[in-house]
């Protein structure tokens, strides 16, 4: 008789890569996908631990899981929490059967006597995974960071950065059987400095290579002073000239407050470069709110870039102190009431910005990927983040289709066949 799995994933794509290459590991040993937990004989939860409310929601979940698992199902805890908070976790969970970190294969044989540890036993960044059952798929390209943001705590549980090899992720790209790939990493254009064959500049030719075999090449997370002219044309090229992009403020001295480069006149040229050369491309990006030492200056310098850019879609968040990070040890905290505000403010901006931009597109026609009965998305639209693009019911899924936009609400369009 089969034994069934399910898996909860919280936190980001690269999250979602995971649980995938994960799930081809539990397929692999004989077990089979659950209809829902409660049919499951094995129950994993990989968690996210990159803000206080992610692991919130994490250790929610958790609990959630344990609730309704069948007598004798096992429950594991794998992802960021379980990596950075190991053997605090197990302790806190009794619930749980096993805590393990990342690498960690699931045991079916009866709970440990000691199950607070995470020792890796293999790489889950180079595992195969099962084919994809929508017509697009992350892939990640590289595990970890070298950066030092001062906001960041990934690199103190996810390591230093491991690029794949370009093999190993075409293979990956050729037995997905996808339309469109979106590449994922912590630190996406630095893919193979780490590797002596690679180096600097590496992940153009990979884009490159990507695109040669999908239809659709997306790129997620790209940090401003990596987006090279060779870049900026790579990304043109694909089709897909959607630019998203880590920029986290527009005010330079707190942008070195947070250990990081750049300012807003600088994104702003860049982003006007990226548009002569690409009318047509999207932009996004994400800033924090409230980050120690945060100015009145600070925020009005923000909200003048938010209204010069124009960007098509934008994610503001609040600052979350985070142990073993730079940003802990700083004073100049902000009141939290003047930090819902500030959020407040920008959140309403970049609504009218967006909402603008869509009902700009109304008459136009679009190429649509249809993911989903009655639902396909353009390149201006990354899987699961932007807005959607409703289209005819019968459009097959998984084909690309002209439509003509006839309507906006807020992020999403509507569109009919042409």
């Amino acid at each position: 008789m089969s034994r069934h799995y399910w898996i909860e994933t919280l936190g980001c794509p690269k999250n979602q890569v995971d649980s995938d290459k994960l799930a081809g590991t539990l397929e692999a040993d004989g077990l089979v996908p659950a209809a829902d937990p409660e049919d499951a004989e094995v129950i994993v939860v990989n968690t996210c631990a990159f803000v206080e409310s992610a692991r919130q929601e994490s250790v929610d979940t958790v609990l959630a899981a344990a609730d309704v698992r069948r007598p004798g199902a096992r429950l594991v805890v794998t992802g960021c929490m379980a990596e950075r908070y190991g053997e605090e976790l197990a302790q806190a969970l009794p619930e749980v059967d096993l805590v393990a970190g990342f690498g960690v294969p699931v045991s079916l044989g009866p709970k440990p006597a000691d199950a607070t540890g995470s020792v890796p036993a293999f790489d889950l960044l180079n595992l195969p995974r099962p084919r994809s059952s929508a017509p697009w798929a992350y892939v990640k390209i590289a595990e970890g960071c070298d950066r030092a943001c001062g906001f960041c705590a990934i690199p103190s549980f996810r390591g230093r950065q491991r690029s794949r090899s370009t093999e190993s992720i075409l293979e990956e790209v050729d037995s997905l059987g996808v339309s469109e790939i979106v590449l994922v990493a912590q630190d996406l254009a630095s893919y193979g400095r780490d590797v002596d064959d690679l180096g600097i500049g590496a992940i153009v030719p990979l884009v490159r290579a990507v695109s040669e075999r999908v239809a659709r090449t997306r790129l997620l997370y790209l940090y401003p002073s990596d987006l090279t002219d060779a870049l900026i044309d790579a990304i043109g090229d694909t089709g897909v000239p959607y630019f998203d992009l880590s920029l986290q403020h527009a005010s330079r001295p707190l942008l070195r407050r947070m250990r990081r480069w750049g300012d807003g006149d600088r994104f702003l040229r860049r982003i006007n470069q990226i548009r002569a050369r690409w009318p047509e491309a999207a932009f996004r990006s994400n800033f924090i709110v409230g980050y120690p030492g945060e100015t009145e200056a600070d925020h009005d310098v923000l909200l003048r870039f938010v209204e010069a850019a124009q960007l098509d879609w934008c994610g503001f968040f609040t600052y979350s102190r985070e142990e073993a990070t730079y940003a802990a040890g700083l004073d100049g905290a902000v009141e939290p009431a003047l930090v819902t505000e500030r959020l407040g403010e920008l959140t309403e901006m970049q609504d009218a910005i967006t909402a603008r931009r869509r009902q700009a597109l109304i008459g136009e026609k679009v190429e649509v990927l249809v993911d989903s009965p009655g639902v396909g998305r353009s390149h201006r639209e990354a899987p699961e983040i932007d807005g959607v693009i409703r289209v005819p019911q019968w459009l097959p899924v998984g084909e690309q289709a002209t439509v003509l936009v006839t309507g906006a609400e807020g992020p999403d369009l509507e569109a009919e066949a042409v």
